[in-house]
């Protein structure tokens, strides 16, 4: 979402006259897009504005530097009255006066916006996409959050949930799809809840695959108490709608997930989880999961563990429980788990987890998936490296095959995070759809 935001922020600025300086350090003006949802987020941020400070006071020059985003609107005064780090503060729902806010920089003065809107979604700003690899990108279809988990902060960051009109988003896809892209991934807090005047986000996705049959569609991140049924028949349905859903966790015992306000239950998530792999063969699946919240008990941190080896998530995303201000949690409930347990406890996860996602991808040997190539391998400008339909990365001999192509690979070795492929030449989505290569439920090479 910070992603998204810093293209809208590209786009107001270059309305405005202003050209991407080739480095931060040369830049007149830098903006430090901010996250709020953990704390180790926030120490970076930290650290980064101290780091602007001292090339300020380096170079003795007249930098202009801004926080944007949520810590800016949770902790607006720190930034400018106690460690005078910045000269503007402008919260996600107010980028558009970033330029009324910068004159005020100008005239000498110290400028704040971080009122939080129940309208705006910038939905008629165009994204100016600087930086990516252009073939995937990124589009926000709402914002804001309803849901108040007792322990995340975005609601009172980013806001009340607002969706943007279907018309936006549409349009927006099909400027991406003329501009050569290949992917886009639908963003929003819980993507389920998108409402457009009765459109929901089931008829949002199948729209939207619609636009581009050769074009991926991807979205994050859904909330597993209103996932509908009938979004899972259109993924089964629609080739180019990607067989890969991040579905958060957060825990898997049920007293745990009441004291966090997830509501549903460790059998009613696990119930889901079978109608999603019953509806979409094949389909991979990721997840948050965060250890050592109030009160949990190594019983519940098992039940967690239980529930990673049941579903076998092809990626999880890992945190140790970390207390943000305003939350329910923190106003209500004892942060009592000693650093040392969370650490320890954290640590199972992500060994069980690596364990899960080495033998998932082991068998993935001997399939052939259709790989979107994304660009050169990090490792070997001999390789290109792309993503499989389930989200998979995929390295493979460089050849003749170009970003943006898409090509049969099939499978050959894996490591912990990557596969590696032998290339088997170009298709498409629907052509591999209907090929003898689909059928990723055949039996694997055992290895």
């Amino acid at each position: 979402m910070n992603f998204s935001d810093s293209e809208i922020v590209n786009s107001i600025m270059t309305d405005q006259g202003h050209k991407a300086a080739a480095s931060p350090e040369q830049a007149d003006i830098v903006f430090v897009n901010t996250c709020s949802i953990r704390d180790n987020a926030e120490r970076k941020v930290w650290d980064r504005l101290k780091y602007f400070r001292s090339v300020r006071n380096k170079n003795q020059q007249d930098q202009i530097v801004g926080v944007l985003g949520c810590m800016a609107e949770r902790i607006r005064e720190k930034f400018l009255d106690e460690e005078k780090l910045v000269d503007l503060v402008v919260g996600p729902d107010a980028y558009r006066d970033i330029p009324n806010l910068l004159a005020q920089v100008d005239d000498g003065r110290k400028a704040v916006n971080v009122i939080l809107s129940l309208e705006e979604t910038y939905a008629d700003i165009a994204p100016v996409r600087t930086t990516g690899n252009g073939v995937t990108a990124f589009v926000s279809i709402m914002r804001g959050c309803d849901n108040m988990c007792s322990f995340c902060v975005v609601p009172f960051t980013r806001g009340r949930e607002r969706s943007r009109s279907i018309d936006s988003i549409l349009d927006e896809i099909r400027q991406l799809s003329e501009n050569g892209y290949r992917e886009v991934t639908l963003l929003g807090q819980n993507v389920n809840s998108y409402n457009d005047n009765g459109t929901t986000f089931a008829e949002l996705m199948y729209r939207a695959s619609l636009v581009d049959p050769e074009m991926r569609i991807r979205f994050s991140t859904s909330h597993p108490k209103d996932f509908p049924d009938e979004l899972l028949s259109i993924i089964n349905e629609r080739p180019n709608i990607c067989n890969y859903i991040h579905i958060p966790a957060q825990s898997g015992n049920s007293e745990v997930l009441k004291r966090m306000r997830r509501p549903y239950t460790r059998e009613a998530y696990l119930s889901l989880i079978d109608r999603m792999k019953e509806i979409i063969p094949g389909v991979a699946l990721s997840t948050d999961i965060i250890t050592g919240f109030c009160g949990e008990t190594e019983a519940q941190h098992e039940d967690t563990l239980s529930l990673m080896d049941i579903v076998r998530y092809d990626l999880a995303y890992m945190f140790a429980y970390s207390e943000r201000e305003r939350t329910l949690a923190h106003r209500k409930f004892e942060d009592d788990i000693p650093e040392e347990v969370k650490k320890r406890r954290l640590s199972e996860i992500i060994e069980l987890q690596m364990r899960n996602q080495a033998a998932l991808n082991r068998e993935e040997i001997g399939r052939t998936h259709l790989v979107l190539v994304e660009g050169e391998s990090k490792r070997n400008a001999a390789q290109l490296s792309g993503r499989t339909d389930t989200n998979k990365m995929v390295v493979f001999d460089r050849m003749d095959y170009q970003p943006g192509e898409y090509v049969k690979v099939r499978i050959t070795d894996r490591t912990a995070a990557t596969l590696k492929g032998k290339p088997l030449g170009r298709s498409s989505i629907q052509a591999f759809s209907q090929s003898e290569y689909a059928d990723l439920k055949a039996e694997p090479v055992r290895v």
